[in-house]
């Protein structure tokens, strides 16, 4: 059985890691660098990281703190927002990150995401995919729909065949987002995880609505999801990595380095 994976997220504007609730009214919770160190030292397995408005205004993610960030920690490092070309990918790469996640800028330009596997190979490419449950159609036959610029844009895509589309592009790794139990600390959706991890052929990682032990159990076993983001539930000091690890390995899932 392969081990799932517990990785904390830290959402990055002005420099800052930030948290809010379903993208909305976020406050300042403490520097990204000595954050991830802390989860480093914790037993994290990996650590992403999201310059959440790079998209919304248009502008080149913040090497500098990313670079600062891999510097720190020595475990895979996955980096997201703003980023809508090779040399964007290159040049966080190139700043220490292990993987770059696509999320809006794939969503304009599909071909971003072949493109980055034929370069760097698929490993390196996670889809990011921000989703919101509206009423079925035939536009949206799955119920999510694809939402992109940090929540601000409905793009009429359905969430189940964008999934199948970029694994066919080349996407190593599908990070999926709940925009309706992010940082709602009650759960993660789980009949959206399941519906993608059981039809695509690759590793699947819940995010989006934790706020306690079994949230992961349920999203890991019942989800399907190969690996849990975390946030709040970390951040505000709630729960430890350590415990997060330890009440999941009692309950028979298998976790690396409890």
């Amino acid at each position: 059985m392969l081990s799932k994976r517990i990785i904390p997220c830290l959402d990055v504007r002005d420099g800052r890691t930030t948290k809010g609730i379903k993208f909305k009214d976020n406050i300042d919770i403490g520097d990204p660098v000595d954050m991830g160190r802390f989860y480093y030292e914790e037993g994290a397995d990996e650590i992403v990281f999201y310059d959440i408005t790079a998209s919304s205004d248009r502008r080149p993610i913040m090497l500098d703190v990313v670079r600062r960030v891999a510097e720190t920690i020595f475990i895979p490092f996955s980096v997201g927002g703003g980023i809508r070309t090779l040399e964007d990918m290159r040049d966080v790469l190139l700043a220490g990150a292990e993987k770059v996640s696509v999320n809006s800028a794939a969503v304009l330009n599909p071909d971003i995401i072949r493109q980055g596997a034929e370069a760097f190979g698929s490993q390196c490419i996670v889809l990011g995919m921000d989703v919101k449950q509206v009423e079925k159609s035939e536009r949206i036959p799955s119920g999510y729909e694809i939402v992109i610029n940090g929540g601000r844009k409905h793009m009429g895509i359905d969430a189940l065949w964008w999934a199948l589309e970029a694994e066919r592009l080349g996407a190593g790794e599908i990070c999926l987002n709940s925009i309706d139990a992010d940082g709602t600390q009650s759960g993660y959706e789980l009949q959206l995880t399941r519906m993608i991890s059981t039809q695509v052929q690759i590793p699947v990682i819940a995010s989006g609505g934790a706020g306690k032990p079994e949230h992961l159990l349920d999203v890991l076993t019942k989800g399907c999801a190969d690996a849990a983001l975390i946030a709040s539930m970390v951040h505000y000091g709630t729960y430890t990595i350590r415990e997060i690890k330890k009440f999941l390995e009692e309950n028979g899932v298998s976790i690396r380095n409890v």
